[in-house]
């Protein structure tokens, strides 16, 4: 008579979490913030385009109405982060090539969006506007830092009023 096989035990529902928080690697929460962002964006009333592979330098294409001339196309870069250290959320917004890095150019991106995924919030920086290093404090902070008017800027991609 054949041996019967035992099933794999189910783990616990704290060890699974345990296990998927673990393979939130770098890259997988990368993805997760371009998701979130893609859905802020269009709740908002923006028409969101996404480049078929990963050869741009851009993630998006925000597409923004009501301009004078019509609609206008944004490229967009998100970043994000939850690396609290010392009260700041900190985050390098530049890219990676043949190993060096290398700030973003107006002639590549219109905005860098950075993602602060504890607080799933975004600070808004148009290119020309962004530093290549920032330090961002925590949503409801008492001391607001001094990127706080980017925070949740949407208003930066539309036409002004």
């Amino acid at each position: 008579m054949p041996k019967r096989r035992s099933s794999p035990k189910r783990l616990p529902a704290s060890e699974r979490k345990t296990a998927r928080r673990q393979e939130l690697n770098t890259k997988r929460r990368g993805e997760l913030s371009e998701l979130a962002f893609a859905h802020k964006a269009a709740s908002l009333g923006f028409g969101v385009a996404k480049p078929l592979g990963d050869s741009e330098r851009f993630d998006f294409i925000l597409i923004s109405r009501d301009w004078p001339e019509g609609e206008k196309l944004l490229r967009i870069q998100v970043k994000c982060t939850a690396s609290l250290i010392r009260g700041f959320y900190h985050i390098n917004t530049l890219r990676h090539s043949c190993g060096s890095v290398i700030p973003y150019q107006p002639s590549e991106v219109d905005f860098v969006i950075v993602h602060i995924i504890p607080d799933d919030s975004y600070f808004i920086f148009p290119i020309g506007d962004v530093p290549t290093c920032l330090a961002l404090r925590p949503k409801g902070h008492p001391h607001p830092g001094i990127h706080e008017p980017n925070r949740e800027a949407w208003h930066l991609m539309r036409p002004p009023k």
